[in-house]
């Protein structure tokens, strides 16, 4: 059932990194500047993220199965919108259609983790689903640059379409929610109970830095690998389509695999922030290193060393579960993946204003979107290191493990 959830976020991971393939075709037929190409990359993100608390109380009050078989065909809907978009307005409500289709798409595989894996496997799993799942980014580096080159972008949106369609009756088929005992099912709340507990995230002083953090570390890969690679190896150093989507394919496959080992070495609950916050911090250098350095080697190497670091963010989805209570479980993955997308949104408007400024004033625009991306995560590393953490806020430990360990 898990490998069945994970194939509705391998077509998400596939939509939300189209753009940096897309971008050349895009800007060809509808004359997009860098910062309409922002937008258009971030309308999936802006969708994806500000549906979360809702996709989060449906799942709460009718299950994984339900909510993701009945937004999933809104992803459908905006694939076909998009191939046959006669204009920027449409294929921008394409996007967002696309990204409330997709809203639930990942957040319902680690509830799914969450509920029916045992908390000390619950990095390793989710390490493993986002490496599964990341063979949707694959599709959207050689396979799609290849299919964009000998027809269209047009094309490519009818393609990922049927595969969504294919996805969505998998799931129909396999997913069935896993019974639990009656006395262990708690009374279902009302949609107004589910909302005030969401409210309640935001109390906990702890959420401020948990969120903060995660608004800038998977937008930086994704602004990278679904935005600006192809467009900064083109530009930059006359790199074919082709060519491009061979780097993003490298980058992309090498994402696969690293959730999964840095969620086998999660050092626990004592050390795992430190990491986080270090790992940032290094993501940061190595972002400003491509933008003001200029090297081929190392704009195509630092893209694939990108994708190498990005498996440690599957450490923020640990810290989450070992901040609050089982019963917040649900609502606090809603809320951080919200903040993730709101995250991407925000990073994709932001980089493409930088560049659009920078062009404007004769300057490099990648030196701008890379140190506009390096700022940025440098600022969360120091809103999470800085900020209240959980022990501090709430004076106990909720992780289980370490209370024990207390014990």
């Amino acid at each position: 059932m898990l490998l069945a959830l994970v194939s509705g976020f391998a077509l998400s991971q596939a939509f939300r990194t189209i753009t940096a393939i897309m971008a050349t075709g895009l800007r060809a037929e509808f004359g997009l500047s860098a910062e309409g190409l922002g937008v258009f990359a971030g309308a999936f993100a802006f969708a994806f993220g500000t549906m979360q608390l809702f996709m989060g109380v449906g799942i709460d009050l009718y299950g994984v199965r339900r909510t993701l078989l009945v937004a999933f065909p809104l992803t459908i809907a905006g694939a076909l919108l998009s191939a046959l978009a006669p204009g920027y307005g449409t294929v921008l409500l394409g996007q967002v259609l696309i990204g409330v289709g997709c809203a639930p798409a990942f957040l319902v595989c680690t509830v799914f983790i969450a509920r029916y894996f045992p908390a000390s496997r619950f990095a390793m799993v989710s390490g493993v689903a986002m490496g599964v799942g990341g063979l949707g980014m694959l599709f959207t580096g050689t396979p799609l640059a290849w299919l964009v080159q000998q027809s269209s972008w047009r094309m490519g949106f009818g393609v990922l379409a049927g595969l969504a369609v294919l996805a969505w009756l998998l799931i129909f088929w396999k997913v069935r929610e896993p019974a639990q005992p009656a006395h262990s099912t708690p009374p279902r709340e009302s949609v107004l109970q589910a909302v005030r507990g969401f409210g309640a995230l935001f109390l906990l002083p702890h959420t401020a830095g948990i969120m903060l953090l995660a608004l800038m570390t998977y937008a930086s890969f994704l602004t990278l690998r679904g935005l600006w690679l192809g467009p900064l190896l083109i530009e930059r150093h006359g790199y074919s389509l082709v060519a491009s989507g061979n780097v993003a394919m490298l980058s992309s496959l090498l994402s696969l695999f690293t959730p999964a080992y840095f969620g086998r070495i999660d050092p626990g609950p004592g050390r795992r922030r430190r990491w986080l916050v270090g790992f940032t911090l290094l993501l940061a250098g190595l972002f400003a290193a491509v933008g003001l350095l200029r090297a081929e080697w190392l704009d195509v190497g630092g893209s694939i060393a990108v994708g190498l670091l990005s498996g440690y963010m599957v450490l923020q989805y640990a810290d989450v579960r070992s901040s609050y209570p089982t019963a917040m479980t649900g609502r606090a993955m809603a809320v951080f993946t919200m903040a993730l997308f709101l995250g991407v949104a925000l990073m994709q408007w932001a980089t493409g204003l930088a560049a659009s400024l920078a062009a404007a004033r004769g300057v490099d625009p990648y030196v701008a979107v890379m140190l506009t991306i390096a700022g940025m995560l440098a600022a969360g590393a120091a809103a999470f290191a800085c900020l209240p953490g959980p022990d501090a806020a709430t004076g106990h430990p909720l992780d289980p493990a370490r209370a024990d360990q207390k014990k």
